[in-house]
């Protein structure tokens, strides 16, 4: 799984303990159910670890505690719900009738009629309150009922403040603070153990300290002096006797000079040089000898010392340029083989004191 920048820094605070319940309780269980992520915080933790025994404790001032203290409540009074409006007042019952001072008097007793006859009963008279007496009747709250004021009813209400956006970015601004101080941290750590490991290697712990340095010098001695190489000559001549052309042959580098001794080349012919060996299918050419009386060629540098040291050496004359084929035309004119004259020379013993 892909761990993003706020999985490792929240990995981090957790080893740092700067986290608070709710998100330690969430890092607690992502432990739980993720090997990785735990083996992360593990790591942070040992790192931090080291730190922190290379750096003493520091008690913080009591306004820190004062300042920790008036957040706590801050925040929790943020987070409390709007108390509830007070209740109004229940609406007052129905006005009951005011009762009358006095009761109504039945009406007079009639007075006795004689036998026979019938008397009417008269209606009897309500009484009346006096005009200057109030009843005895408790106040009661009754409200208007009247049409509602225009300049209160269109008066803008207040907006509801939502703070929850506000304590999201705290919580954020929190966190990062606590990452620029870890990020600080490390940095401080880093380089006072850069410092000591520069300076004062032996006041770190044995794991902390620098590998030893291994300084290798490399001593050249002056190369020994070439020793002098094996030399060959051969002396190449005709049927008549008589040297025409002399082959030196050097034993180290294999180049080999013609010197020209008496044979002179036709009009319109050239003298070509070939070596010729049983070791080989056919005679190979060494090229045109020039005109001059020196010709060095290093053409011998591709045979084996065996076939060079043990091959014929045969002049023929060819057309100007030489054979057109690579092979010769017509038969030795010039031959020879070569003879060592100057024979390697052998290293010396040291002189004995």
């Amino acid at each position: 799984m892909a761990y993003t920048e706020d999985h490792i820094a929240l990995a981090a605070e957790y080893a740092l303990g700067t986290l608070d319940a709710d998100e330690r309780a969430q890092v607690e269980t992502m432990m739980a159910v993720d090997e990785a992520f735990a083996a992360i915080v593990q790591a942070w933790s040992f790192r931090l670890g080291g730190l922190n025994q290379m750096v003493g404790s520091i008690e913080p001032r009591p306004i820190v505690w004062e300042n920790i203290r008036a957040e706590i409540v801050r925040s929790s009074q943020a987070q409390q719900p709007p108390a509830l409006a007070e209740a109004s007042p229940p609406p007052p019952p129905p006005a009951r009738e005011l009762p009358a001072a006095g009761a109504a008097e039945p009406a007079t007793e009639a007075s006795p009629t004689p036998a026979g006859s019938q008397a009417e009963a008269a209606p009897p008279e309500m009484p009346r309150p006096e005009p200057d007496t109030l009843a005895d009747v408790a106040p009661q709250f009754i409200p208007q009922v009247h049409a509602p004021d225009l300049a209160v009813a269109r008066a803008p209400q207040a907006a509801v403040v939502d703070d929850g956006n506000v304590i999201r970015l705290e919580g954020r601004i929190k966190r990062w603070r606590s990452i620029a101080s870890v990020a600080g941290a490390l940095a401080a750590a880093l380089l006072v153990t850069l410092s000591l490991q520069i300076f004062l290697p032996d006041a770190l712990p044995n794991g902390l300290r620098p590998a030893p340095r291994i300084q290798t010098v490399e001593v050249k001695t002056p190369a020994a002096p070439l020793a002098a190489s094996a030399q060959y000559v051969a002396l190449l001549q005709g049927q008549a006797g008589g040297p025409a052309f002399i082959l030196t042959v050097d034993g180290a580098t294999r180049n080999f000079t013609v010197r020209k001794v008496g044979a002179a080349p036709e009009p319109g012919k050239s003298f070509e040089l070939w070596l010729i060996s049983d070791k080989l299918p056919r005679p190979r050419s060494l090229g045109v000898i020039g005109s001059g009386d020196f010709t060095a060629r290093p053409l011998l540098a591709s045979y084996d010392a065996e076939i060079v040291n043990g091959a014929t050496y045969a002049v023929t004359v060819e057309q100007a340029g030489g054979s057109p084929d690579g092979r010769p035309t017509s038969a030795p004119v010039f031959s020879g083989k070569l003879i060592e004259t100057v024979p390697p020379s052998q290293p010396q013993a040291p002189a004995k004191k």
